[in-house]
C-alpha cells in the first residue's frame, strides 16, 4: 500500500493505492509531511485529478477498488453512473438501487464512500434541492458542484 498527497483546489487529498488500484481518496485538512509516490496508478490519478479540476475531465478512468458491504457496493456503483454536472436526490439514489424506502441507508453508504471525487458522492443532494450533507463539509460539496456546472 502506498500513499500519495495531492494539492488540489479544495485542499490536500490523500490517495491510497494498493494492488494496482486506488482504494481511497480522502481530503486532508492539512498535510504536515506530504508524501509522493512514483506508483503509476497514483501518478495517473493525479493526472486525471488535474484534468478534472481544470474542467477537462468528466469521467475518471484510473482503476479503483471499493471494499464494502453489498449494499454499499450497489450505492457506490450507482454513484459512478451519475453524469458529470448533474445531481440526484438521496430518494432517487435509493430508488435507483432497488431500495426505495432506504433513503437514509443510501445516504449513509454515500457518506462512507472511500474514494471521494472519483466516485462522485458530492452529486447526491436533498429532495428539496438543498445540498444535504457531505463528509468533507458543504463548502467543498458546493465547490465541486459549481466546478461541474
Amino acid at each position: 500500500m502506498e500513499k500519495h498527497h495531492y494539492l488540489s483546489p479544495v485542499g490536500w487529498l490523500e490517495i491510497t493505492v494498493a494492488n494496482d488500484a486506488v482504494t481511497a481518496l480522502c481530503v486532508m485538512f492539512q498535510a504536515d509531511k506530504p508524501t509522493q509516490s512514483s506508483h503509476p496508478v497514483a501518478l495517473q490519478c493525479c493526472k486525471e485529478l488535474d484534468e478534472y479540476f481544470a474542467g477537462k475531465r468528466r469521467r475518471f478512468e484510473v482503476k479503483i477498488c471499493l471494499k464494502g458491504t453489498d449494499f454499499q457496493q450497489k450505492v457506490w456503483k450507482k454513484l459512478q453512473e451519475i453524469p458529470y454536472g448533474t445531481t440526484i436526490s438521496y430518494a432517487a439514489l435509493a430508488q435507483a438501487i432497488g431500495h426505495p424506502k432506504a433513503c437514509r441507508a443510501a445516504g449513509s453508504a454515500n457518506g462512507k464512500n472511500p474514494i471521494a471525487i472519483i466516485v462522485p458522492c458530492h452529486r447526491v443532494i436533498a429532495s428539496g434541492g438543498g445540498l444535504g450533507g457531505y463528509a468533507y463539509g458543504l463548502k467543498m460539496k458546493k465547490t465541486l458542484l459549481d466546478l461541474e456546472k
